[in-house]
């Protein structure tokens, strides 16, 4: 298991019982003390955790940034759930990209073994598919450290240099009558220029955030081919989005 499995594992039980002990986590995760200090230590230094003697505690809820890492473990089973149908909508010999999203980092164990290029902006995505079958390229430009992905007007140019066949991308809100809105403008452009050089745009979207409009609306719901949710999505919200032309799988 690597390091970025294991921090899921570490983050998912620090949100289920507010502390842990490095000896319990080890035999768990079926490895050392050691592996388990230093996984720790390397969440602290993100400010994700705080260590304890022993073991480790989350943060004060006022001092706990937004960060990839605590992002990815919300809704870990759907997004689990939707990446397995959004890996059966891959060929091999495809270009995707992967946006640096928690919804969608959890295709990439599921494609490790395919004759795919990827073209991402994400780090734990290039680190998860390094040494793996699958051909990577990495956006440029400004590294954003809390989300661990690179952004801004140059990550922007590159994406739109490339041609892609799919682009598997995430969104903080999706609503027919607003469309893609995202908490911040950063991910928005990303989000836009990965699109724009997309045949066919792949929507990953756990059911929390159907009908749910956030900050800053950057597309209309049309920039969407295919919207991939979780089984808990509300069936009569799931119709509208078929007969507004949206497929959907679940």
């Amino acid at each position: 298991m690597n390091f970025q499995l294991r921090q899921h594992h570490l983050l998912a039980a620090l949100e289920q019982h507010g502390s842990l002990e490095v000896a319990d986590m080890a035999q768990q995760l079926q490895t050392t003390p050691i592996t388990i200090r230093r996984d720790l230590a390397q969440l602290a230094a993100q400010g994700l955790v705080l260590r304890t003697h022993g073991g480790a505690v989350l943060p004060r809820p006022d001092r706990a940034p937004v960060a990839f890492a605590r992002k990815a473990t919300a809704q870990q089973t759907q997004k689990e759930h939707i990446c397995r149908a959004a890996a059966s909508q891959i060929a091999d010999g495809d270009t995707i990209f992967i946006d640096c999203g928690s919804t969608t980092f959890p295709l990439c164990p599921l494609i490790r073994h395919r004759r795919v290029r990827v073209v991402t902006n994400s780090l734990p995505v290039v680190f998860e598919l390094l040494d793996s079958a699958v051909q990577l390229i990495l956006a440029g430009g400004e590294i954003d450290a809390a989300r661990q992905a690179a952004h801004g007007l140059v990550t922007a140019e590159h994406l739109r240099r490339y041609q892609v066949d799919k682009a598997f991308i995430g969104v903080d809100g999706f609503s027919l009558a607003r469309g893609l809105t995202a908490n911040s403008e950063h991910e928005a452009a990303i989000t836009l220029a990965a699109a724009s050089a997309a045949r066919h745009v792949v929507l990953l979207c756990d059911a929390s955030k159907l009908e749910q409009d956030k900050f800053f609306q950057f597309a209309p719901p049309t920039l969407v081919n295919t919207l991939i949710t979780d089984p808990s999505a509300p069936a009569e919200v799931l119709d509208r989005y078929r007969e507004a032309g949206l497929t959907v799988l679940t």
